[in-house]
């Protein structure tokens, strides 16, 4: 009798397992999907605010392959 409900617990705690791995990929691809607009966002501002560093590198850039020629 003991081996009967031993093994109903087993299949009671897969079952719940199975459930919580479901959810953990489903809460782990919504918070890469909400990090990843907030690093897009924050990219888009940083190059707003510090474009003027990556236009120098540019023109450091292009006077490089000038003298190439």
């Amino acid at each position: 009798m003991g081996s009967i409900f031993s093994a109903i617990g087993r299949g009671i705690n897969a079952v719940i397992s199975a459930i919580a791995s479901v959810i953990m990929a489903i809460v782990g691809a919504i918070t890469t999907v909400i990090v990843t607009i907030f690093d897009v966002i924050a990219d888009i501002l940083c190059c707003r605010c510090f474009g003027s560093r990556r236009s120098g590198g540019r023109m450091s850039r292009r006077r490089g392959r000038g003298v190439g020629y």
